[in-house]
């Protein structure tokens, strides 16, 4: 059971919002964030890291999620200002901008392992947090989700590459499609080495 944050409700303490991640590594694709508000001492079972679970999983988690949270925020921010602004602060900038959509009042924060800045609650970043608590693993599944869907609408409309298999990230199949076809302008992360390397070659050509 994910009950890291159960130490923390109190009076004072009613609302957790837990904040994650999915897709920082990719090398094409927005980084998406969302941020959850379980009900105080609600469990369900089948929540965990997004990660350890299957596609098919995480699809029936995220319609449960939504249903049972007291609020709940998605929000994503695109390779161009991921590349303008670096990974890092792309991936601070939009967790905060799905906590801003919350609409329920909170007094707690607890992200994986990203310190955010600019709030009035007691925020702990917490070291492998979408593994020991609820709201981050939940937030984490509604990430992953939204994400995954993304990239396969993406393949809709770029169908030289395999997203809804891939997911933009580094496999031997996408470099192969880089190789082969260039990287999609707006798509591919210009700052992620791989994709530089091909910008470098491409200024060299011409």
């Amino acid at each position: 059971m994910l009950d890291y944050e159960d130490q923390f409700y109190s009076q004072d303490v009613q609302a957790i919002v837990g904040v994650d991640e999915a897709g920082r590594g990719p090398l094409a694709g927005p980084v998406f964030a969302a941020a959850v508000i379980l009900p105080p001492g609600y469990h369900n079972p089948g929540i965990n890291d997004s990660k350890k679970l299957t596609a098919k999983k995480r699809e029936a988690l995220f319609e449960e999620i939504k249903r049972d949270a007291l609020a709940y925020g998605i929000a994503s921010v695109d390779a161009e200002t991921i590349d303008k602004l670096n990974i890092y602060e792309a991936t601070k900038a939009c967790m905060k901008q799905a906590i801003a959509q919350l609409k329920h009042p909170f007094d707690m924060i607890i992200t994986d392992c990203m310190p955010l800045k600019g709030y009035d609650v007691p925020l702990l970043s917490l070291v492998k947090g979408d593994a020991k608590c609820e709201n981050v693993a939940a937030a984490s599944i509604l990430a992953k989700v939204s994400r995954d869907r993304f990239m396969c609408e993406l393949e809709k409309k770029h169908p030289d590459f395999k997203f809804s298999i891939h997911k933009g990230y580094g496999t031997k199949k996408h470099m192969e499609e880089l190789e082969k076809f260039g990287p999609i302008e707006g798509i591919h992360r210009k700052s992620f080495r791989p994709v530089a390397q091909y910008y470098s070659v491409q200024l060299k050509l011409f």
